[in-house]
């Protein structure tokens, strides 16, 4: 390919990445510019993202206040943090079994992993939601965290990864006398950091923004996550006032974008790593 038809298809790929960028970014940008302007500059017919008149203070003070948001948000870390430990707990030895331990039907049980990714958790509302009342942890952090314990694409990610640490690892760990347990715990885990802290972000995004499941289940502000006390804050006190409610959810989408900042460079490794053995 010669200079100039580098150099024009290189434009035309960040041309496609800015676009697509912005279309991404807008509904953000948006959500903060409403959150910054008083009640007469909402829906006025000049647009602009700055406000005229800064509100910023009045419309958090009043998300933060008029709803127990701080409730709503430490309830999403309790959630989110529990399954996540649960799911690494469970991920990581099924994976581990099913990328360096031989044993008859590992490659039917994988598949079994495939056939759970493609499975839209909303298939499994109905019978969760059965599973659930007979055990009566309706309207409790069990409800919110039980059913999210197995995470097929935590499976498959750690499984991935693992298969790309060489063999000689494992066989040398053994001899060295650590059971498979420790070796998942003291070896493998450690050397797949990347990987951990993907599948991490992933999880911890998916629950903070999950909306069906605890619609379904939770009916106490006690026990609410963040993105359904926004749906009740909207409903029961911000009315048509928009401003405090593009507050309380742009507190409530801080966090993740903060964490994925952070952590960008080790969730592109952790996602990427594995698929090169």
């Amino acid at each position: 390919m010669t200079l100039p038809m580098k150099i024009l298809a290189g434009a035309v790929r960040h041309a496609i990445l800015l676009t697509t960028g912005s279309l991404v970014l807008a509904p953000f940008v948006w959500m903060v510019s409403l959150s910054l302007k008083p009640p007469a500059e909402l829906f006025s017919s000049s647009f602009t993202l700055l406000p005229q008149h800064w509100f910023a203070v009045e419309n958090y003070a009043r998300a933060l206040t008029e709803a127990p948001l701080p409730r709503y948000m430490l309830n999403g870390v309790i959630v989110c943090a529990a399954i996540l430990l649960l799911q690494i707990m469970i991920c990581a030895p099924a994976a581990y079994a099913l990328a360096k331990v031989r044993f008859a039907g590992r490659q039917v049980m994988f598949g079994f992993v495939l056939i759970g990714l493609l499975i839209p958790h909303q298939v499994l509302a109905l019978p969760l939601f059965i599973l659930c009342y007979g055990l009566g942890i309706f309207n409790t952090y069990a409800a919110l965290i039980f059913p999210f314990v197995v995470s097929p694409f935590g499976i498959f990610l750690f499984r991935q990864f693992f298969m790309s640490i060489p063999d000689d690892i494992v066989h040398a760990a053994r001899l060295d006398g650590l059971s498979e347990l420790s070796i998942v715990w003291r070896i493998m885990l450690p050397m797949s950091l990347p990987a951990v802290l993907a599948f991490s972000i992933v999880s911890v995004v998916s629950h903070w923004n999950d909306l069906f499941w605890p619609l379904l289940v939770v009916r106490s502000q006690e026990f609410m996550p963040p993105s359904l006390g926004i749906v009740t804050f909207a409903n029961a006190e911000a009315g048509n006032d928009y401003g405090p409610l593009m507050a309380g959810a742009t507190v409530v989408v801080a966090p993740l974008v903060i964490s994925f900042l952070a952590a960008q460079r080790w969730f592109i490794e952790g996602l990427t790593a594995g698929s090169i053995k």
